[in-house]
């Protein structure tokens, strides 16, 4: 492979915490994309699932930052991260998925592990490799507050997709994934990072099948009882949310068009009280 993405989305996936007093603290995850300003200025863009910040009632949290030291060796360096004004948010959420992004100002090292905001899927994406059931997918995130060593980096998990259809994400926002999902996993990338995927119907070379599909946004509970399935919100949603730092006022304009999809089709299939969004 020319690029491995896994490798890449390791380096730009970060831990997100706020202490809440007591010895506790409440964690979820975080990736930063490279999102320059229509003027071409370079951003550092951070995404995260909306109810992770929410949870955050101080207006500074830490973001898990990781330094390589002179002689090779990666270190865990978080730094303050500011994400209110008093009583008001600086992210921007999307008006109708739980999806939160905030320009930040990275490491130069951070800044340069950013990902391209080409690598977000759309539903062409999707379409193009025929993404469906059984498609395995990786997801990373800190189950628990828990990282892969003490240098602070993501531990990376492998689900297969557990529904259909996929696309359109204007009728299909969501989609499940079979793994288990655990507080703190929350915001993370998940995404494809096949070698080779050929095309259906397509002749000739096998593409790479590797971009970010979407973030983890819930867990799936019945009754009390985690089903060890998560919910992914599609990465559509944080093209929008992205663009909504430079247009706010497209906000209340992708709420109507939500809105206008045809009743029952945004959902899971799910009764209301049978979705649970992870606690962080």
């Amino acid at each position: 492979m020319a690029w491995d993405l896994s490798m890449d989305l390791m380096k730009a996936t970060v831990q997100l915490e706020q202490p809440l007093g007591a010895g506790s603290r409440t964690v979820g995850t975080g990736f930063l994309i490279s999102a320059p300003t229509p003027d071409g200025k370079p951003r550092i863009v951070l995404v995260t699932a909306s109810h992770v910040l929410d949870k955050m009632p101080s207006a500074e949290a830490r973001i898990g930052y990781r330094d390589l030291t002179a002689d090779g060796v990666w270190r865990y360096d978080p730094a303050a991260l500011k994400i209110r004004d008093d009583v008001t948010p600086l992210w921007t959420r999307h008006p109708t998925r739980d999806v939160a992004v905030m320009t930040v100002e990275a490491p130069p090292e951070f800044a340069k592990a950013a990902i391209p905001l080409a690598w977000l899927a759309s539903d062409e994406t999707f379409n193009e490799f025929a993404v469906g059931p059984g498609d395995e997918l990786m997801a990373l995130g800190f189950p628990r507050g828990l990282s892969a060593n003490p240098a602070g980096f993501p531990i990376l998990r492998a689900g297969r997709v557990a529904s259909y259809p996929l696309a359109p994400s204007a009728a299909n926002p969501t989609f499940l994934l079979d793994f288990a999902v655990f507080p703190g996993n929350s915001g993370g990338p998940v995404y494809m990072a096949q070698g080779s995927r050929r095309r259906p119907g397509a002749a000739g070379t096998a593409q790479d099948a590797q971009f970010i599909a979407g973030l983890l946004t819930q867990q799936v509970e019945l009754g009390g009882e985690r089903l060890e399935i998560g919910i992914v919100t599609h990465a559509r949603f944080i093209r929008e949310a992205i663009d909504l730092l430079d247009h706010p006022a497209q906000a209340p304009v992708l709420a109507a068009a939500a809105q206008a999809v045809k009743p029952g089709t945004q959902g899971m299939g799910l009764l209301p009280a049978q979705a649970a969004a992870a606690s962080n």
